[in-house]
């Protein structure tokens, strides 16, 4: 499992990286505007020079399918891994599968986003898309069960090996993370906040600071013993 943040913050990307837990980001227009990236194409260049190798996931910003074709086109020239974002639908419920495809036939990594159902998820990979994003926060208020969705997806990808991989987001909670990752989610993208508290926990503090009282009492008595022998 891979897991991609769910960022445009560079400082925290840098942060992870140094960690060696970063595969990749995803970014959308609200989380561009909420981390100060205003210039889409500059920071987007800027992130991929940071990731190089690591894909990055930049959405479109228009609701027409024709233009969405444009700016995919005119995004994936930025940077080699740049990964195009599309939504599965627009806001008026039309498909835009027709981009997702029609990019992918030209090379373009795209990665199929705004995915609440399993249908939708299996639609998007025939289309051609590398990634389905599902949202699984959304599909948990919505009354859905989303390791079951990422579960099944998972199984009908492996049973008829199929390339597209699943990216879970939306996530909310530590458990989120749990769960898709237990379901079967080959990526996890995950808002930085949360891996201090993945990462921390109250009795492994404790233990570490057990083992270090351990180690000042035993080089205490190693130098009282050899300071006796001298």
């Amino acid at each position: 499992m891979q897991i991609f943040l769910d960022t445009a913050n560079r400082q925290e990307i840098e942060r992870w990286l140094a960690h060696g837990l970063v595969d990749g980001v995803t970014t959308n227009p609200s989380i561009c505007v909420r981390d100060g990236l205003y210039d889409l194409e500059e920071g987007t260049r800027g992130l991929c020079r940071l990731l190089d190798p690591r894909p990055v996931s930049v959405e479109v910003t228009s609701n027409d399918p024709e233009q969405m074709l444009g700016q995919g086109r005119a995004m994936a020239r930025w940077a080699p891994n740049v990964v195009v974002k599309v939504p599965v639908i627009n806001q008026d419920g039309l498909s835009c599968l027709s981009v997702v495809h029609r990019l992918s036939q030209e090379g373009i990594a795209v990665n199929c986003t705004a995915i609440l159902s399993f249908n939708q998820a299996l639609l998007a990979a025939k289309a051609g898309a590398s990634y389905v994003s599902l949202f699984a926060g959304r599909m948990a208020d919505e009354g859905g069960n989303p390791s079951e969705v990422i579960r099944n997806l998972r199984d009908w990808l492996d049973r008829w090996a199929h390339p597209a991989r699943i990216i879970v987001g939306s996530i909310r909670t530590v458990l989120d993370v749990q769960l898709a990752a237990l379901a079967g989610a080959h990526i996890i993208t995950i808002p930085p906040q949360f891996l201090p508290r993945m990462v921390d926990h109250k009795y492994s503090r404790e233990t570490v600071r057990g083992f270090n009282a351990d180690a000042e009492r035993a080089l205490a008595e190693f130098a009282a013993r050899a300071a006796g022998r001298s």
